[in-house]
């Protein structure tokens, strides 16, 4: 079982051009995003978050459901649903306005416990912002580490929300200790200023960096860079294809039996290469189409 810690919102997709342009609701959220790409490619996978009983809470908790994603850690309440306006520019990328206050995600409180046969807790994105709940999220991240369980981070920084960028830098780096696996673009690694060498240093096992359409390179503790190319396609949009990168990258490991640390130290670069080949498949399709509809196991083929 993976574990998906964080936010499900819903997303306001731009069906044009101008400010006053229809907005198409779609489910969302980073973590809500990784945890149905896994699904979808077959791996058992439960989503751990507080998720609003309104409609749109609804919606989001069916889309997991149709997924193959269990629901059992979900809590609920009758606080209503995140809201992520986006803004699409001419090369497919997103930028997002946040409705966020007295919203149920962020109100998410620690578990007792994970559900049982959990190999790994994947953090990231609003949930580890926006307080009280990304002190809760925190919380887990740092038991789930004690307890010997693989995790993975990916900050997927969204600038509008940090009110102290000082702090939440600070923060990210008492968080890395705990981390075996840390995922990020590119221009994330440029906000947070540090480096991939100086992240493994503190924690993690390997550092998974992302290049838009020039692909992803994984860095490791030897010393070792495996980088891959971008798979060419016509963008639709971007949304969703880094949340798709960290469920094939767990996936993969998860189906390789190397959720683990020493796993990770011994992948070599025809591992390496395979597994970021796969991911930059899986998010090549996610760009394809409109929103965040990542791959099926099917239109991947094997790792």
């Amino acid at each position: 079982m993976i574990v998906v810690a964080g936010e499900a919102l819903i997303d306001l997709v731009p069906q044009g051009a101008g400010a006053l342009v229809g907005l198409q609701p779609a489910r969302g959220g980073g973590p809500y995003n990784t945890a149905v790409a896994l699904g979808r490619l077959g791996s058992p996978t439960a989503f751990s978050s507080r998720v609003s009983r309104d409609a749109f809470g609804e919606a989001l908790l069916d889309g997991l459901r149709a997924a193959g994603v269990d629901v059992t850690p979900v809590q609920r309440g009758t606080e209503p649903t995140t809201l992520a306006v986006a803004s699409i520019d001419a090369s497919g990328s997103a930028a997002y306005s946040f409705y966020v206050e007295g919203t149920a995600d962020r109100l998410f409180e620690a578990p007792d416990r994970l559900p049982t046969g959990t190999r790994a807790v994947s953090f990231g994105t609003c949930s580890l912002v926006l307080e009280p709940g990304a002190s809760a999220y925190e919380e887990l991240m740092r038991t789930a580490a004690a307890q010997g369980v693989f995790t993975a981070l990916d900050p997927n920084i969204r600038a509008g929300l940090i009110p102290d960028a000082d702090a939440y830098r600070a923060r990210f780096k008492n968080w890395l200790p705990s981390v075996s696996l840390l995922k990020l673009s590119e221009e994330d690694a440029r906000w947070l200023g540090g480096t991939p060498r100086e992240w493994l240093a503190s924690g993690p096992s390997a550092v998974v960096v992302t290049h838009g359409g020039d692909g992803l390179t994984a860095f490791t503790r030897d010393g070792a860079e495996h980088s891959v190319p971008g798979e060419r396609v016509d963008v639709v949009d971007t949304i969703g294809a880094g949340d798709t990168v960290n469920a094939a990258l767990l996936h993969g490991l998860s189906a390789w039996d190397a959720l683990s640390s020493e796993a990770l130290g011994g992948l070599g670069t025809d591992g390496w290469r395979r597994l970021l080949r796969f991911a930059a498949r899986a998010a090549a399709i996610t760009c394809s189409r409109a929103g965040a509809e990542p791959p099926y196991a099917t239109e991947l083929g094997d790792l």
